[in-house]
């Protein structure tokens, strides 16, 4: 739908678009009734290029002609009158089309923001902003307007102010020719108006002064609050908060003070014209305008230097998160000027360093930047048209030269508590306007090899989450201690920006006992980053080690099981057994291990005994080993234990708290035969986690703290343990005789295949899960052994390899 048709349909924001054409400059009859053309035109283009803006006049005029021929015809006496009125009108830009351009672009401009305010509204308010934070934004977007109105007021002030002192000068000279006319009458009369325009002259410098104090004002909110608020929410997107960090809305707000600045030294230049035309005693040009324009200059200056950003912080292709940084291995980053001038497109270039004006810690490292480490601001590389600089291909290497020398202080920190500034240079100029800008990254750790990487990403986690000045590299010195309310938030972001699902209430709660005990309320508990990252807890590795261990298992094995919310995860064993006691049998929950480093996940199962007595067990906890060869669901659906000489059986009934296990995994299962199986030219097979009740005493080949348990391959058609029928028999093709399953008369016997698959050595399937160090609780079972059952074979048929 067009811009225009679809403004007119905007009811509940008439009121706004009126306002809007209240001003001077495009009439909204005109945009009316040229809509269509005048939304195919590159306006922005004409602002830019004499030549095309006078072709667009042209058009422009001939289009006002052919709709004023057509209210001839329709006899529309009234319109007929504000078409010509029109076109008189806009003659006043016959000498400076690129104006009539810029205006008519600044009009469809905002038309856009109109739009996007009624699209919110639709939709509802951004889910990233509070209702204060969305009326804060709303004033602040009529403040803009308001600033832009006076400028515009202004200007034509200064018009009609060039316009009395030409009057005066004129009178004056005329009055010096006229010999025999009454002197003191004269006089009089151009004392008259020198005072009217020395009047003039005071109410446009005091214009000014509120021009720049509203201006003062929005930039105070800009730099202060608003621009102070991304940088927060850069920092908390870095380590994985939801965070909106789009630009845009700032660049629009940071360019408009801009250009209300650049417009107020223009404005100053003109009182200096007008002042070399005309002066006289206590000129108020003379005494005040010095001061405005140092003014003028000083806010330009500081805006400047305030919108200088790194819109994205630096990051390796296949890196765990942004700000860990390797040495040797290409890096990227973004920076931004929020101050948009197309003019200055490919114009302004931006240098990179490394630790620019930062102190020294004794026996710190140094870096040398490499690769092209110098880029030109534009626009071509934003999505959005921003003026931009992105960095694709740096890379760091350690400097040999100079390490371990004299530091501040004798402060020892390790490689991944070094934090470092990447620092971006560049010169602004235009209107005789000229700036140095810099800014810098939020600190980065450096590490040379993939193992620290670990680390290094929770040093970045502690020091987003705590720090508010990005430029404290000396943070780990004395880092402070972390309330849980901030540190669960943290946590929970981890989840959520690598599953896309966060922590619930219930699973902080977990976590908050495993690091202060059990507390009837965790908000005032707090923890050091000595206890997060540093000290070993029961099971040797520290409370990070453990907490992204589970993190990288989910993300690799368990994502979609995950974001279901069939993982529980996070359960002590006491709350597993409180949820589970009341359960009918077979109701089983999913949690994560808390003594297996790397991760783990294991099942808890509620039983009852012969004589009705519940029972809570557990199977030992399956680890990234495990899960890389055969997929969790699988084992859930397949997982069967027997008890004595019974059959075995599956005791996973019923998801926690009541769904269907096929209910609740069905969807991952895939149960391949025929060509797409993989045993389709030997047996038809599959793959089962068995634990033996009455063998929980016998040595296991994993210890942990879950059950005792027997893999096999059985045979879809056949019970586990059965043997395969002796008579059974395989016919293949003579293309298969190369097949190590078969005898060398291309026909394996059934005891030939037996023999290869008891045989462990041929399958190596002891790989499948690893030694875990934890102990076993009483009502734990461990996978005891491997034995490889077959069901009565079943020809697939005779398939070629």
């Amino acid at each position: 739908m067009a811009q225009w048709e679809s403004l007119s349909q905007l009811h509940s924001y008439s009121q706004q678009l009126h306002e809007l054409y209240d001003r001077e400059g495009l009439p909204m009859d005109v945009r009316h009734y040229l809509a269509a053309w005048i939304e195919k035109q590159e306006w922005a283009r004409a602002a830019q290029d004499l030549d095309f803006a006078m072709v667009l006049y042209q058009v422009l005029l001939e289009n006002l002609d052919n709709q004023y021929s057509r209210f001839v015809q329709e006899e529309s006496f009234l319109m007929q009158h504000n078409i010509r009125r029109y076109k008189q009108n806009f003659q006043r830009y016959q000498e400076r089309p690129c104006s009539l351009a810029s205006e008519i672009l600044w009009f469809l401009e905002k038309e856009k923001e109109i739009l996007q305010t009624a699209n919110l509204a639709e939709q509802g308010l951004k889910m990233d902003q509070s209702p204060s934070q969305t009326d804060g934004h709303q004033n602040l977007e009529r403040q803009m307007a308001g600033l832009r109105n006076e400028v515009q007021c202004i200007e034509h002030h200064l018009i009609c102010l060039e316009e009395q002192q030409d009057e005066f000068d004129f009178k004056y000279q005329t009055i010096k020719m006229e010999v025999k006319a009454d002197k003191s009458q004269q006089n009089k009369v151009l004392q008259s108006l020198l005072n009217k325009l020395n009047e003039c002259r005071k109410t446009m410098l005091s214009d000014l002064t509120k021009l720049l104090d509203r201006a003062e004002t929005l930039q105070v909110v800009l730099v202060q609050r608003e621009l102070r608020d991304w940088q927060r929410r850069q920092q908390r997107a870095c380590i994985g908060a939801p965070d909106n960090v789009c630009l845009d809305q700032l660049e629009k707000w940071f360019t408009c003070v801009a250009k209300c600045l650049f417009q107020v030294l223009k404005f100053i230049n003109k009182l200096e014209e007008l002042m070399g035309k005309l002066t006289y005693e206590n000129d108020p040009f003379q005494i005040e305008k010095p001061a405005l324009q140092s003014r003028a200059d000083t806010l330009l200056r500081d805006l400047l230097k305030s919108a200088f950003v790194v819109e994205t912080q630096p990051s390796m292709p296949q890196g765990k998160g942004q700000l860990v940084l390797r040495t040797n291995v290409q890096f990227s980053v973004k920076t931004r000027l929020l101050v948009k001038f197309p003019e200055l497109n490919h114009a302004m270039k931006v240098n990179v360093s490394m630790d620019r004006d930062i102190p020294q810690i004794k026996g710190s490292r140094r870096f040398n930047v490499l690769g092209t480490d110098s880029k030109v601001l534009n626009m071509a590389e934003s999505q959005n048209g921003g003026m931009v600089a992105d960095f694709r291909h740096l890379t760091l290497k350690e400097q040999k030269t100079g390490v371990g020398g004299k530091g501040i202080s004798d402060i020892s920190l390790s490689v991944t508590e070094e934090l470092h500034l990447i620092n971006f240079l560049t010169v602004f100029e235009l209107s005789g306007t000229s700036v140095e800008l810099q800014t810098s990254s939020l600190p980065v750790v450096i590490i040379s090899n993939s193992s620290q990487q670990q680390s290094a990403w929770a040093a970045i986690l502690w020091f987003n989450m705590l720090c508010h000045d990005t430029k404290d590299v000396l943070f780990f010195a004395s880092s402070p201690v972390a309330s849980w309310p901030v540190l669960g938030e943290m946590l929970s972001w981890q989840f959520l920006s690598a599953t896309q699902l966060g922590l619930d209430g219930r699973q902080l709660d977990m976590i908050a006992q495993k690091l202060f005990e059990v507390q009837e309320n965790y908000d005032t508990c707090q923890i050091s980053w000595a206890k997060f990252s540093k000290e070993n807890s029961a099971y040797d590795f520290t409370f990070w080690v453990w907490f992204d261990g589970i993190l990288t298992l989910v993300k690799t094995y368990l994502e979609n099981m995950w974001k279901d919310g069939s993982i529980i995860g996070f359960i002590s064993k006491e709350n597993v057994k409180r949820l589970l006691r009341r359960k009918v049998r077979g109701t089983f929950l999913l949690r994560f291990s808390e003594s297996i480093k790397d991760g783990g996940i294991t099942f808890s199962w509620v039983d009852h005994s012969a004589t009705n007595q519940t029972n809570v067990k557990s199977v030992q906890p399956f680890t990234k080993a495990d899960l890389s060869k055969i997929p969790f669901h699988e084992i859930i659906r397949n997982f069967q234990i027997m008890e004595g000489d019974n059959f075995p059986e599956n005791p996973l009934l019923y998801l926690f708290p009541d769904t269907p296990k096929d209910q609740a995994f069905g969807k991952y299962y895939v149960d391949k035969c025929g060509d797409d199986s993989p045993y389709a030219k030997y047996i038809r097979t599959k793959l089962l986690f068995v634990a033996k009740e009455d063998r929980v005493e016998a040595q296991s080949p994993m210890c942990s703290d879950m059950p005792e348990g027997l893999e096999g391959l059985d045979s879809e058609n056949a019970l586990c343990g059965q043997t395969a029928d002796e008579d059974a028999s395989l016919n293949l093709g003579e293309e298969a005789l190369d097949d190590p399953m078969l005898s060398s008369t291309g026909t394996a016997t059934d005891s030939e295949l037996l023999a290869f698959l008891n045989n462990q050595e041929n399958f190596n399937y002891g790989d499948l899960l690893t030694i875990d160090d934890g102990h076993l609780a009483p009502n734990d079972l461990a996978l005891q052994a491997f034995e490889f059952s077959i069901g009565q074979m079943q020809p697939c048929g005779a398939t070629n390899q």
